[in-house]
């Protein structure tokens, strides 16, 4: 029998998902998640074979969430589950230790399958997804792309600065450079033309 975590903050989706899975013979969800830092104590928890998570979740995203399964060694094997069609999302997926990468409009059969490809130690990664991923690299580091989705969130220089424990100078250079690298006038376009190719 292969154990499994589903987190999805939308309630309706996380009790179809779990009935879906219910249905195999060889599935079973052991517990339902509605963010990601109840996932990952579900995860300490439980131990399942698969966590099955969102990308967009309250508290902790899908990758953060698959970045500390990795990290903590915990021995779950990961599969993202989204909506977003993006080459970027789907390689900061696998950079932080993802198994899987599923479309939420794929049919429904290639769930359970992709959860069982994953769990005897495969991958399971939408195929024309994986093409694109290839094709164009994420160009930020990991502090610009923090310091430009805090900046889309509205904070000020400052603001950034306190929060990163950095200076107004560097906070400022870090956001001149992810400006420069995405060929964008502001920081207000450089954030929309990452999160529109996954890299934010």
């Amino acid at each position: 029998m292969i154990r499994v975590v589903v987190a999805e903050d939308q309630a309706m989706l996380l009790g179809a998902l779990a009935a879906l899975l219910d249905i195999e013979t060889d599935i079973e969800v052991v517990a339902r998640a509605h963010d990601g830092e109840e996932a990952l104590e579900i995860v300490r928890r439980e131990r399942p074979d698969v966590l099955l998570t969102d990308i967009e979740m309250p508290k902790m995203t899908g990758l953060e969430l698959a970045a500390a399964v990795h990290q903590q060694d915990l021995r779950t094997r990961v599969i993202i589950l989204t909506t977003f069609a993006r080459s970027g999302y789907l390689r900061r997926a696998l950079d932080a230790g993802a198994s899987g990468y599923l479309l939420k409009d794929s049919p429904a059969e290639h769930l359970a399958n992709a959860i069982r490809r994953v769990h005897a130690g495969g991958r399971a990664i939408d195929p024309e997804l994986a093409a694109e991923a290839w094709s164009e690299p994420d160009p930020l580091t990991d502090r610009e792309r923090q310091v430009l989705r805090m900046a889309a969130d509205g904070k000020s220089s400052g603001d950034i600065a306190d929060a990163l424990g950095l200076s107004e100078g560097t906070v400022r250079n870090y956001l001149s450079e992810a400006i420069s690298k995405l060929g964008a006038q502001n920081r207000i376009e450089a954030a929309r033309i990452a999160r529109e190719r996954g890299w934010l």
